[in-house]
């Protein structure tokens, strides 16, 4: 077991509710319970020593790894080739109910010999509430008890012969040697403390539950209407959307983990487990462009009842982030037991970024609510009622300093993203008024809607560098303003427009990545530099279609397939010798590659006509 292998070396398994990390060793490193944003209970991604795993793996000198997905499912599969056998970890959460939160998940690992005879070796570490809590452990009726604060896990092994769970400490360890076509299970079940002890698994149940697990990824990706030219990556991209996805509300997590570096041994290391109001707009649409109209209703109704409740830390009708369940309280903390990543420190949990000012969600959040022509039916009267509200408020607070999309540390400026997405929020709130004859003072959303367009026109652009610029008074370059197009402020084809694009394929384009910004030319408070932003790489590949640069769209596309991992799964960034860094996986990353795909493939096959 490497002490820590590189971030891409994993894919991921969940129920929904929350996920498990799997490196290419078969080490489960990563695991929070009940939920996404729970502490966790393995988290030797971020201290080797003290985080705690769940690892099994194959002995030998000579043993090669290979990771695969079972197509269009979420069960995980990594194969182990020694010169006496092959042998496999097969790795699956059975989906919890969609419908309300549970305390009780289960992490089903089982091994099975394909060929010749294999030994698999055992070992179960928990380390409970990052590392900070004790444990008690009791074996007993073949079945390892763990107690920690508020919650348990019961590891229970069934195979064909017994197989025994010995004590380390307060640890577990277990053995066993399969021949060709044999199995065994190792079930993890978590759940409240004093919750009932999980029956004894017996191994029809173990085939009942893997076929289960299968039928329902097998039914859902069928639901995809995509049939474009990368089925197959794109199909990936939505089952990992859907499992970052708190079904009980359907919120989705920015990404899995927290902590992870943007730069290793740098202090951008942030926790992402919360929703980001600013993923909604990418969300829906990307779910409506694949057809999953379920998910895409659930996320807005999430972001309509952000909206009508008004429950902030901010004071302010939203504010940036919340945790899956809507609380608004995200206490940031430091993990100063914890070496991080690589020694990347410090390890963050909470984001003292959600009280930041961020006037961008505002046009994000109407865009999702106004996507379709559904909104009199999807929110009623009174959900029109709070969207005018909210509007009509934001009319004598749109024109303020913000700390902008980057979540920034280095001071308030006037962002030009921020006033570009308050424009989207009136331009979205006068359609959506006509088009429903609802009431609303339109004649005011219609004049700061144009302000702001003037505004942005004159000071959003710098004569000097032919391109639009970070915020206002500077001549800085911004990858988020490859928005701009989309959200229909500027024609992808106005000459303006091309020359940004030309801009910034000059200085924030590298092979294909782009960076988000400059830190050197526009200081955000934080020492080190990053990688490329996998979001904005897959934005540019859309920036690029909608202008009918159609073949450096699709290649500069096909190019940032290549930095996928081993699954087809991409974290936050990319650094400088295409290692991926920071949270992993991103949601944000795989909505960006969906959209991507939707445009190239809509003018590609207009070219073909």
């Amino acid at each position: 077991m490497r002490r820590y292998p590189p971030i891409a070396d994993h894919g991921m398994v969940g129920d929904l509710q929350t996920a498990a990390l799997v490196s290419s060793e078969g080490v489960v490193d990563w695991f929070c319970a009940p939920r996404f944003d729970s502490p966790s209970l393995f988290a030797a991604l971020l201290d080797h020593d003290r985080g705690g795993h769940f690892a099994i793996t194959v002995d030998g000198p000579d043993v090669t790894t290979r990771q695969l997905y079972l197509a269009d499912t979420a069960v995980l599969i990594t194969r182990f080739l020694t010169p006496d056998g092959v042998g496999e970890v097969v790795d699956f959460m059975p989906p919890g109910p969609a419908d309300r939160a549970t305390d009780r998940h289960q992490l089903i690992r089982v091994m099975r010999v394909t060929r010749g005879r294999v030994r698999f070796s055992l070992s179960c570490r928990p380390r409970f509430d990052y590392g900070r809590a004790p444990h008690g452990l009791h074996l007993r009726d073949g079945t390892a008890h763990f107690g920690g604060p508020g919650i348990d896990a019961h590891l229970q092994v069934v195979g064909l012969a017994p197989i025994e769970l010995r004590a380390d400490g307060q640890d577990v360890t277990a053995a066993t040697v399969l021949d060709q076509g044999q199995m065994a299970a190792a079930v993890l079940t978590v759940c409240a403390a004093g919750g009932p002890v999980p029956p004894e698994p017996a191994q029809p149940g173990i085939r009942a539950a893997f076929d289960t697990t299968c039928a329902y990824w097998y039914g859902w990706i069928h639901r995809s209407r995509y049939r474009g030219r990368w089925q197959g990556t794109v199909n990936r991209s939505a089952i990992t959307l859907k499992l970052l996805t708190y079904a009980p509300t359907g919120a989705p997590v920015a990404a899995l983990t927290a902590g992870l570096p943007e730069q290793l041994g740098g202090e951008r290391n942030w926790d992402y487990r919360y929703t980001w109001v600013r993923d909604a707009s990418l969300s829906v649409h990307a779910l409506f462009g694949l057809g999953f109209v379920e998910e895409a209703h659930a996320f807005r109704r999430w972001i309509g009842e952000r909206m009508l409740t008004g429950g902030t830390v901010t004071g302010e009708p939203l504010q940036i982030m919340y945790r899956v369940d809507g609380d608004p309280r995200l206490t940031e903390e430091t993990l100063g037991h914890f070496e991080g990543y690589c020694g990347s420190a410090p390890v963050r949990i909470g984001n003292g970024a959600a009280d930041q000012l961020q006037l961008d969600i505002y046009g994000e959040a109407v865009h999702a609510l106004t996507h379709t022509g559904d909104l009199a039916e999807f929110m009623g009267y009174d959900g029109w009622r709070g969207l005018c509200r909210v509007l009509d408020w934001l009319l004598g607070k749109w024109d303020r300093p913000d700390e902008g999309v980057w979540e920034t540390r280095g001071g308030r400026q006037d962002f030009t993203y921020s006033r570009l997405m308050c424009w989207t929020a009136f331009d979205r709130g006068i359609r959506v008024a006509r088009e429903l004859a609802r009431p609303a003072d339109v004649p005011a959303w219609t004049e700061a809607r144009d302000t702001i367009l003037r505004q942005v026109m004159d000071r959003g652009w710098s004569p000097r560098r032919k391109a639009f610029v970070q915020h206002y008074g500077s001549e800085v370059l911004d990858a988020s303003l490859l928005l701009m197009p989309a959200v229909g402020f500027i024609a992808p084809r106005d000459p303006r427009w091309l020359h940004t694009l030309d801009a910034m394929e000059a200085e924030l384009v590298s092979d294909s990545l782009v960076y988000r910004y400059d830190p050197e030319a526009s200081p955000d408070g934080l020492r080190g530099s990053e990688g490329t932003f996998s979001l904005c790489s897959f934005l540019y590949v859309d920036a690029l279609a909608r202008a009918g640069r159609r073949y450096q769209a699709r290649y500069a596309f096909d190019k940032m397939l290549t930095y996928a991992n081993h699954v087809g799964l991409f974290a936050e960034e990319i650094g400088a010798t295409g290692e991926q860094l920071g949270n992993f996986p991103q949601a944000f990353t795989h909505l960006a590659l969906i959209t991507a795909a939707l445009a190239l493939d809509e003018e590609l096959d207009r070219a073909d006509h």
